[in-house]
């Protein structure tokens, strides 16, 4: 697995000032939280992990594969810092997991004659309804 330690340290945090109503201390304080990933520069990712996070967080990202998450729910800034690097580290976990393959499998002999027997009682009963030829 990845060093989550190693993969904070390359975080750029900026604190940005709260949107929305507040009162006199939201205009002053930057108490929301925006966290800055570049998923192309990391060196603790591999190749293949840098691949696997552009290919499972394209919607996420941007041009340049920037991770960019933000947090502004409390009123203080090292809570949101702290929210953030978590929803950072579950975010990276879910890109990284690898789906599994698709093993094919082959329809059973016994599901093949039901279906083909369903069909003929079908068939039948549908046949049973017309009126009989009178010749």
């Amino acid at each position: 697995m990845i060093n989550d330690e190693a993969l904070i340290a390359e975080l750029v945090f900026k604190a940005v000032r709260s949107s929305g109503a507040g009162g006199q201390h939201v205009n002053k304080t930057a108490s929301k939280v925006a966290l800055y990933f570049d998923v192309e520069a990391s060196r603790v990712l591999t190749e293949e992990q840098k691949a696997l996070l552009i290919k499972n967080l394209k919607s996420r990202l941007t041009l340049n594969y920037v991770l960019i998450l933000q947090c502004g729910e409390s009123r203080s800034q090292h809570k949101n810092k702290d929210t953030v690097t978590g929803r950072f580290l579950e975010v990276i976990n879910q890109g990284l997991v690898v789906p599994k393959k698709r093993k094919k499998t082959k329809t059973p002999k016994v599901e093949k004659l039901k279906r083909l027997s369903n069909k003929r009682q079908q068939s039948e009963k549908k046949a049973s309804r017309k009126p009989p030829k009178i010749d």
